[in-house]
């Protein structure tokens, strides 16, 4: 989830650049770059390291000053973070920022290798450079359009020309771009912070449509060569709330960044319809000789966990415990050369699951971690590292980061039953296929939060909350649980639903808030009758169904059903309505949703 910026105009083109990026560097801040006209050509300068570290290196250059130009601030997918994995890219008379991820761009590397063409990164970006010069004889459009026939993922380019002067080009496939033009020139970001500074008005580029930026103005044309004049938007916020991209909390913004960012997690993993790891090493012997894992982590990774513990057993038969971290260093527990322990951290650095995965070296077991940064402690000690690319998460709530977990363990779950011969290879296939429908699932759960807000507004007033679920359900109540004590203040509990006779239901008394999962199918009825013992001792209850089910109106109060899919794939979206009940009941309740009290982003101490 990169930063990209364009300008072309009468200011000072570095200046609007490196202070965009600044504005963009919540995207992604593993490198940063610009390029621009100066000096008869087009000049580069990059950076490993945040966008401070290339303003350093843009003070020192004393280059002339340059009135057309793009930047880049990198979140990396392909390519480790390094000044020459850094955007901008050049190829011939190409230089190139991206947003997204090319996913055949293995295949395209070893055509161009045929040609006697080579990239000099690692990058599937500088791939796409190299198509679009492939195709450029002195004509842009014409390039873009037959390069984009053959690049498939989701992109959003910039891009100059070096016989193109002042002109800055681009196009989009899923990822954002948003542009406007001024009496300053023309300016387009892949978010509009990048552009308020200069203008509250703008347009969202349409896909598969070129547009032309001159210092005068952005023409935009489709596909058929004809003009088109997208509708022009406006915005009210101030330069902070821009920051947010016009939501009022980082948590909202986040919830809605989910599709893009399990879309940059899944994505570059597929390779022929199946889950592949050659990228990061991890080969089929290692999960052959895989006897049993041990999965650890804290709050809402260890949640994550408990989820994939159910998937990879279900699919495998091979033993999985969850542990939480801050406990299995102190439990003497059972290691071998035979277990894999996967550790779960989004910042790579939370000092417990760090402490767990050097106890698990030391007992001589291997090591894979799932985390979110690049370069951190937790990935640099790992064996083998499943990078999610959620990119920033800036609110302490986690939501982009849980969902990413959940679909980096699913993906191995696949492999490492296909591998250990637990399904066919059709199986598997079906499987990524339904992995990948929960990307447009997610996104069609974001249109629940009218829905939502209305509910949450019943539960603002609450002391008390329970949470009930079986199975996949039970592992989800767990997450939706401490999401809505985070944020809230509300006390929350989950239990196991078989559970409450067992002490728990003498909690439940007239119109204490229950939030019931019924989405199992193998489980649904008994769920259901632990429903209706809540139900008949005074509780109000919110029951989230699937949408194959018939539900008795009588048996809730509210009533959220979901989209229909597979069982084991609905805690996708399902944690969209959990979070969506956590962010708009903590709102209701008039809290700093983003900052709640007494909590970090990242735990960095025991």
């Amino acid at each position: 989830m990169c930063g990209i910026i364009g300008f072309t105009g009468i200011l000072d083109a570095k200046e609007v650049l490196t202070e965009g990026l600044k504005e963009l560097e919540y995207r992604g801040y593993d490198s940063a770059g610009i390029s621009f006209f100066g000096e008869n050509k087009i000049l580069t300068i990059k950076s490993e390291g945040k966008v401070a570290c290339l303003c350093e290196k843009v003070k020192a250059a004393d280059t002339e000053e340059a009135t057309c130009g793009i930047g880049h601030t990198r979140w990396a997918t392909h390519g480790g973070v390094s000044d020459t994995n850094s955007h901008p890219h050049t190829f011939g008379q190409v230089t190139l920022i991206h947003n997204g991820i090319i996913e055949n761009y293995k295949e395209l590397e070893e055509e161009l290798a045929k040609k006697g063409k080579y990239p000099v990164s690692q990058t599937d970006s500088e791939i796409a450079a190299m198509v679009i010069d492939d195709y450029y004889v002195g004509n842009p459009v014409k390039a873009l359009k037959s390069a984009i026939k053959k690049l498939q993922g989701a992109y959003a380019f910039c891009i100059m020309f070096a016989d193109q002067p002042e002109v800055i080009y681009a196009i989009r496939n899923g990822s954002p771009l948003v542009a406007t033009s001024t009496v300053e020139g023309s300016i387009i970001a892949s978010d509009m912070v990048a552009l308020i500074k200069y203008s509250k008005d703008y347009f969202v580029l349409p896909e598969h449509h070129i547009a032309r930026l001159t210092k005068d103005e952005i023409i935009v044309t489709n596909m058929e060569h004809q003009v088109v004049t997208p509708p022009m938007l406006h915005v009210n916020w101030d330069v902070a709330a821009a920051r947010k991209g016009g939501y009022e909390y980082f948590m909202l913004k986040e919830i809605h960044e989910q599709p893009e960012a399990l879309r940059n997690t899944i994505a570059p993993r597929i390779v022929n319809g199946l889950p592949d790891f050659s990228e990061e090493g991890i080969s089929d012997e290692l999960l052959r000789n895989t006897k049993r894992i041990v999965i650890t982590a804290c709050g809402t990774a260890m949640h994550a966990g408990l989820v994939g513990r159910i998937l990879i057993e279900k699919l495998t038969r091979i033993p999985v415990s969850v542990e939480i971290a801050s406990e299995f260093r102190y439990a003497n527990p059972i290691l071998d050369e035979n277990t894999l322990v996967i550790t779960i951290s989004q910042s790579g650095e939370t000092a417990d699951t760090l402490a767990a995965l050097r106890l698990a070296k030391e007992n001589g077991s291997m090591t894979l971690s799932i985390v979110n940064v690049k370069g951190s402690s937790i990935a640099r000690e790992s064996d083998f590292v499943l990078y999610t690319h959620a990119g920033p998460e800036i609110a302490v709530a986690s939501t982009k980061a849980y969902t990413v977990q959940l679909s980096a363990l699913y993906l191995f779950a696949f492999r490492f039953a296909f591998v250990k011969e637990k399904i066919s290879q059709q199986k598997a296939q079906e499987y990524i296929t339904l992995l990948e429908d929960t990307i447009d699932t997610v996104a069609y759960v974001l249109s629940y939060d009218t829905q939502i807000e209305a509910i949450s507004q019943r539960l603002k007033s609450a002391d008390d909350l329970f949470f009930i679920g079986r199975g996949l359900d039970y592992a989800l109540s767990c997450e939706g649980s401490i999401k809505l004590k985070e944020i809230t203040y509300i006390h929350s509990e989950a239990y196991a639903a078989g559970e409450l006779k067992h002490g728990t239901i003498s909690l439940i008394t007239d119109n204490v808030p229950v939030i019931a999962l019924a989405t199992q199918a193998d489980v649904y009825a008994k769920t259901i009758s632990n429903v209706r013992e809540v139900r008949s001792r005074g509780a109000k209850v919110i029951l989230i169904t699937n949408a194959d089910v018939q539900v008795d109106a009588s048996l809730c109060d509210h009533h959220i059903m979901l989209p229909p899919m597979e069982a084991e794939f609905t805690p996708f979206a399902a944690a969209v309505v959990l979070q969506y009940i956590a962010y708009y009941t903590a709102v209701a309740r008039e809290l700093n949703v983003d900052q709640p009290r007494n909590l970090a982003k990242s735990v960095t101490v025991e």
